[in-house]
């Protein structure tokens, strides 16, 4: 599982996706976001700009990334 800290309150879903390596750039994680390919918390994201705070889980692929502050 990937860890990513906040630095801020809260970072986005497609950059977070980007910030683990999962993805490449931006276009792929919009890609991979609004065709249903993505988990937050169990339940599937079509939102790249989804907000995601401390202790929220990111699926993809069957890779994890947990968000920590």
């Amino acid at each position: 599982m990937e860890i990513i800290k906040l630095r801020d309150e809260y970072i986005k879903l497609g950059q977070a996706l980007k910030a683990a390596g999962f993805v490449e750039s931006g276009a792929e994680a919009k890609e991979v976001i609004v065709n249903g390919y993505v988990k937050v918390n169990g339940a599937p994201e079509f939102q790249r700009g989804k907000k995601l705070y401390d202790k929220d889980i990111v699926e993809f692929e069957g890779k994890k990334i947990l968000i920590q502050q």
